[in-house]
């Protein structure tokens, strides 16, 4: 049986996007523009030469192909063009309010200044609100850089505490655990700043490293996250004290069979906070819509099923009760009436 669900029904559906990268934002003819626009050889000279070097098989060999693509950002407007690219793909999908991943170790290890990168991309999501997109900026850690990096980092982001909400933790998780980053995490929340970090899909170590994250370091969100079904307790501490998990259907599918779906549908019927996200859409064949739909139509969701997602995705978000009551009567409205 068919899903009743829609693919207009799941782009229309007013959201929130949490879990979304901005290097992963980057299509096949924004790369081949900046490229030109900046000099940069790439070794591509067309849109299709460009789309054919996406291609993966696991996260090593992504990760292969995703850090050297930065290389064409090398200027505050190339990350304003980047920012914006995307904000337009979203306001296309009805995100309402987004939260955007940005990895300043992976600009600043090749030479460009922090500035640069966070300039670029601020001014983007002041612009964004003309998108009626409502935007903020979490900046990560990349956790197979050092420790040492990691407190560089967080040093000089500080000076432009005003431009972002938050912290993360991305890239490879073999061999760093949350742990490794314990003090950072203390400092930025010290500091006022929201916290979460991926836990990937399947990882050694996988649940260890999500109880370091909901018991000691104390993140607000999980990304990714699915294999703490692996422990109830773990998934009763979430419920409890309204833990989010960012799942990312589509990109999933590209280590998974099966999109991690029968977790997501455990998360959703334990009441823990688990909403549906983009991660690397340019990379991952989709933007937040395309995921929402994916998953509905492989797993037959309902159309409420559908709306609790978006629901979870307000409530999981970094913005006030008043914004949150607000956003989650349209989606209401927008339910009752499609």
């Amino acid at each position: 049986m068919a899903t009743e669900v829609t693919p207009e029904f799941t782009q229309n559906l007013p959201k929130a996007e949490l879990h979304v990268h901005i290097e992963g934002t980057l299509e096949p003819e924004l790369k081949l523009k900046l490229a030109k626009r900046n000099h940069v050889d790439i070794g591509q000279e067309s849109i299709e030469d460009v789309r054919a070097t996406y291609q993966y098989d696991d996260l090593a060999s992504f990760l292969a192909v995703y850090y050297p693509a930065m290389n064409v950002l090398q200027h505050e407007q190339d990350f304003y063009d980047l920012a914006m690219d995307y904000l337009q793909r979203a306001a296309k999908n009805n995100v309402r309010h987004v939260e955007i991943f940005f990895d300043p170790q992976a600009h600043t290890s090749r030479g460009i200044a922090f500035e640069t990168v966070i300039n670029g991309l601020y001014r983007a999501t002041v612009d964004a609100r003309a998108l009626n997109v409502d935007a903020q900026l979490i900046m990560c850690f990349l956790r197979d850089f050092s420790r040492d990096s990691a407190r560089e980092t967080l040093e000089e982001a500080l000076n432009y505490k005003d431009k972002f909400v938050g912290v993360g933790l991305d890239s490879d998780e073999h061999n760093n655990p949350p742990m490794k980053f314990f003090h950072q995490f203390a400092k930025a929340s010290a500091e006022g700043l929201h916290l979460t970090a991926h836990a990937d899909i399947d990882q050694k170590d996988s649940i260890e490293h999500i109880r370091e994250l909901l018991e000691v370091i104390g993140v607000e969100r999980v990304d990714h996250g699915t294999n703490i079904v692996e422990d109830p307790d773990l998934v009763e501490f979430a419920a409890k004290n309204k833990i989010g998990f960012t799942s990312c259907p589509l990109s999933n599918s590209f280590v998974s069979p099966f999109m991690k779906g029968d977790e997501i549908l455990e998360l959703l019927s334990k009441d823990v906070l688990v909403s549906i996200h983009s991660d690397d859409p340019a990379y991952f064949g989709g933007y937040i819509g395309d995921n929402y739909y994916a998953f509905a139509d492989k797993y037959n969701l309902t159309k409420e099923q559908v709306v609790t997602l978006a629901k979870n995705s307000f409530e999981a978000s970094w913005i006030s009760r008043e914004q949150k009551d607000l956003y989650l009567k349209e989606l209401d409205e927008y339910a009752q009436n499609n």
